[in-house]
């Protein structure tokens, strides 16, 4: 599958100067996470013309002033024109650089170091990586399987497994916070047990934080700095209507984008129905899977919301979980939050990545339904959980999977 590189420019005026912001959907509301970096906007401030001089005459005078004065209300966009900030996964990748390629061509399964330090990993393109958690039917953990414990079906069709790893990978995992009004109150608890998920995940994962209400803030960007990602837990200013489906899909593109690690996972943290998305659901979810498909895990505080907006709630973030191989969970309180976010980190931890080429021709484009069962000695029934399906595009000869590199 092919990631989708689709980034959007914002114009933000900050203090009466223009600011521009290139995103993956995703807004700052920092100065120092605004996109392009700091020598890109240098370079775009040298190549920008000389600042206009206020003409001579009054009547000039009158009307630059009139055009230039920031205590205006900025003219806005017409709101009923398609500008939807969310890439879809239509859109057709650009070709990558080059400049940081290793020096020779590599075979698959091959690790190259690059010229900037980056270990790079050739796969064929057609090898399809599972997340794949497996409980018996008591809901008990089972971490005591192998290969040939597993069986893959693709549209119906077996498939031959081709890699199989079961070990404590690091992820790379976005934390997408709703920060509408209704979450005011619930906001101290809900980063406290973001906070506790981090200290029990992988040191390794490299993470991001969205805080959203009708927009989508990305407040920080990926780090393993949990000093860093709490000042971006603490930055909420609950107000506003609920976005949910928007900031899923543009969290889903951070991931693509800017992920080092295969594995990739999102937590969502909502107490309400979406009613602010330009999105339906199911267009976020395609749009998730069309990019490469990131694990979702959802929380639901929906013990006190309106019983039909529980209700709406409930159905979206269970499909949204269960189509993508994660979980929705729904607390009974606030004060449950915190194991639950313990639940997840070592739900993360303890999964099976298992590889397969597809019998099926990469070059036939669409989706494809995926279904993984288990099966071994001494236990019961197995229930095994992982993504839905997966859409095809067009395939190139290779990809290449990215890890920082890292000191023996």
């Amino acid at each position: 599958m092919i990631s989708i590189a689709s980034m959007i420019s914002r114009t933000l005026c900050i203090a009466g100067v223009a600011a521009l912001v290139v995103s993956s959907g995703l807004l700052s509301h920092s100065q120092a996470r605004i996109w392009p970096s700091p020598q890109a906007q240098a370079a775009s401030t040298q190549a920008q013309p000389a600042p206009q001089s206020p003409p001579q005459s009054s009547a000039q005078g009158q009307a630059f002033l009139q055009a230039h004065d920031p205590t205006q209300a900025e003219i806005q966009k017409r709101l009923d024109v398609d500008r939807d900030p969310i890439p879809s996964p239509d859109i057709e990748e650009t070709t990558p650089s080059l400049a940081n390629a290793p020096s020779g061509p590599a075979r698959p399964g091959e690790i190259q170091k690059r010229q900037d330090g980056l270990y790079t990993m050739h796969e064929d393109v057609d090898e399809v990586l599972l997340s794949c958690a497996v409980v018996d039917d008591k809901g008990h953990v089972v971490s005591d399987l192998n290969r040939n414990d597993f069986r893959v079906w693709e549209d119906g069709v077996p498939q031959a497994t081709t890699s199989f790893l079961h070990q404590d990978q690091p992820v790379s995992l976005g934390i997408v916070v709703d920060n509408s009004g209704s979450m005011l109150d619930k906001r101290a608890a809900v980063n406290a047990a973001a906070l506790h998920l981090l200290r029990a995940s992988n040191p390794k994962d490299s993470t991001f934080i969205v805080n959203f209400s009708d927009r989508a803030f990305l407040d920080q960007g990926f780090t393993s700095d949990l000093a860093a990602l709490d000042r971006g837990l603490s930055h909420f200013d609950s107000k506003g209507t609920t976005a949910m489906y928007d900031a899923v899909a543009a969290s889903a593109d951070e991931l693509a984008h800017h992920g080092k690690l295969p594995r990739q996972v999102l937590l969502v943290i909502t107490d309400g129905a979406d009613n602010a998305s330009r999105l339906e659901l199911e267009q976020a979810i395609r749009r998730v899977q069309g990019l490469g498909g990131p694990v979702v895990y959802t929380i639901g505080l929906l013990y006190d919301a309106d019983k039909n907006e529980a209700a709406r709630a409930r159905t979206a973030l269970e499909r949204l979980s269960a189509e993508t191989g994660g979980i929705a969970y729904f607390p009974r309180s606030l004060e449950d939050v915190d194991s639950i976010a313990a639940d997840v980190a070592h739900d993360i931890r303890d999964q099976y990545t298992i590889g397969y080429r597809p019998s099926k021709s990469t070059s036939q484009e669409g989706y494809r339904t995926v279904h993984v069962e288990a099966s071994a000695p001494k236990h019961g029934k197995l229930i095994v959980r992982t993504k839905k399906g997966y859409y095809v595009r067009k395939s190139s000869p290779q990809h290449t999977q990215t890890a920082q590199a890292v000191n023996q």
